[in-house]
């Protein structure tokens, strides 16, 4: 007896190996994927604007990048004795003013480097709801605490977020006309916004997705129905009960990898795997010549990957 209704998804031709080179922007559920792809070594940029949840937040961020914007103190204010941008997330703030603008026009400056050179580019989608700041009357990629009164909530419509992405998907052909684009949404559920609110959120980005969907170059992964549908079990979710937990993550993360990831790399892999395990090894007998000799094999698996794949860095530790 099947007690789960298993999304079967078919294997894409334009995969991913160590070779490509991988762009990520969206919502906190990117930072899932980012840490998967770090783990196991492949060529990663991550959400340079920091976590960014609508449509329009993230068209800004791509515009920026693809432009290789560089921030001025203008485009700053200051609150609550920070620096901070209404197009960026909190990560970026500081008391320093010149601190801040380093940091956010490096991270443009690395990723618009990075799309140049870009083999996919993967955006994840978190809600279609939007927050206007009346006082300057424009969308804010997060509002920074400031009192909410001060802002208008608003739900974008399907053909607003269709307009988006379009923008989105030639913003990026405008520098990298082979990218592959692929696009998901989020399975968090943003409740803060009310059940049926949230629903409706998630529903308009899904239509908006499946119009600009044209499996040539721009493609959808069902994480949101992967977690939806197929593993529907609050023993999936953290303690918040809105965020998938490890076991979800691990799981969505295997089926993009079954989905994704080309089968050629799976050895290696599993071979970065069993070196990233060693690295986190706690020596019984530190310094004893079966540790030496561990350490003197670990060395040599190292160097075999990295002379093969100069990209590829290991932290050193004892190694």
């Amino acid at each position: 007896m099947d007690f789960r209704t298993k999304i079967n998804i078919t294997k894409e031709s334009k995969s991913i190996d160590y070779n490509s080179n991988i762009v990520l922007f969206g919502s906190c559920f990117i930072e899932n994927m980012e840490k998967h792809l770090k783990y196991f070594k492949f060529q990663n940029t991550s959400n340079p604007h920091g976590i960014i949840f609508h449509p329009k937040a993230i068209e800004k961020a791509v515009y920026e990048c693809v432009n290789n914007k560089e921030y001025k103190k203008s485009d700053l204010f200051y609150h609550d004795e920070f620096w901070l941008s209404f197009n960026h997330h909190s990560k970026f703030s500081s008391f320093s003013s010149n601190e801040i603008l380093t940091s956010i026009n490096s991270n443009i400056s690395k990723t618009h480097k990075a799309l140049n050179l870009a083999s996919h580019v993967l955006i994840t989608l978190g809600t279609a709801w939007v927050y206007r700041f009346e006082k300057k009357e424009i969308l804010v990629a997060n509002c920074h605490k400031i009192p909410q009164k001060q802002f208008n909530k608003e739900l974008l419509s399907i053909d607003q977020i269709v307009e988006s992405l379009n923008k989105i998907i030639s913003l990026i052909k405008q520098i990298n006309s082979n990218t592959t684009l692929l696009f998901t949404v989020s399975p968090i559920r943003h409740l803060k916004d009310g059940f049926i609110e949230n629903a409706l959120s998630k529903a308009h980005l899904l239509s908006a997705i499946h119009q600009i969907v044209d499996n040539k170059n721009t493609f959808y992964f069902p994480s949101y129905e992967i977690m939806m549908d197929d593993l529907r079990d609050y023993r999936f979710y953290k303690n918040d009960m809105l965020h998938p937990n490890e076991t979800a993550i691990e799981y969505i993360w295997e089926i993009f990898k079954e989905t994704w990831i080309s089968e050629k790399t799976y050895p290696l892999m599993k071979e970065i795997n069993s070196i990233q395990k060693s690295l986190q090894h706690k020596p019984f007998r530190k310094g004893s010549k079966k540790h030496q000799l561990f350490l003197q094999q670990l060395k040599n698996k190292i160097e075999l990957i990295t002379t093969k794949y100069p990209h590829i860095k290991f932290k050193k530790k004892e190694v």
